[in-house]
């Protein structure tokens, strides 16, 4: 058994790669944070770091990298879509999690216009369509906060919830409820 790794005051006393290990051990959703850019091109990228903030008034955020060329494409919209994945859904968390071409990301996937305009992955678990409250630098990454306008579970419209995609020690895969 190892030693834990005691931190003093300072983040640069231990190792990043450690950091991102230890914090690899918490679950994440899968997400794909959808909007548009002029001229109504579509983009998205995957996002495991999202959360709720808020009930009152509704409100979720996410964090994209500081230097994300998405996020830069995207922000001007004023507008987003948080799309959670189903277990179904892997190959789009790997599609949109490259750093392949903007305009090849969105080739082969079915979606729709949320309400703001942003697309909806078609058989998403559930998706969250948001106005940009606010954007903070936090590191080597933004928090971008949103107030939540539209959103709906239900991917299959048949009443039954589908299994979520999860982010695990590096790897991704289903999850089912018990009890």
């Amino acid at each position: 058994m190892s030693e834990p790794t005691v931190s003093p005051k300072t983040s640069t006393d231990f190792d990043s790669g450690h950091f991102r290990t230890v914090l690899g051990h918490f679950p994440t959703g899968v997400t794909v944070v959808t909007g548009m850019a002029p001229g109504d091109r579509p983009h998205g990228f995957t996002i495991g770091s999202f959360t709720s903030v808020s009930l009152e008034p509704p409100m979720v955020g996410f964090l994209p990298q500081v230097d994300s060329t998405t996020w830069q494409l995207m922000a001007d919209a004023g507008s987003f879509c948080v799309n959670v994945l189903s277990s179904k859904q892997s190959d789009l968390c790997w599609k949109f999690a490259k750093s392949d071409p903007e305009q090849t990301r969105f080739d082969g996937v079915q979606w729709h216009q949320s309400p703001s305009g942003s697309p909806i992955l078609d058989r998403a678990v559930a998706w969250i369509d948001c106005a940009v409250e606010d954007v903070y630098t936090m590191g080597d990454h933004l928090f971008v906060l949103g107030r939540v306008t539209a959103l709906d579970a239900d991917a299959d419209h048949n009443g039954l919830p589908p299994e979520p995609l999860v982010f695990y020690r590096g790897a991704i895969g289903g999850f089912s409820a018990e009890g």
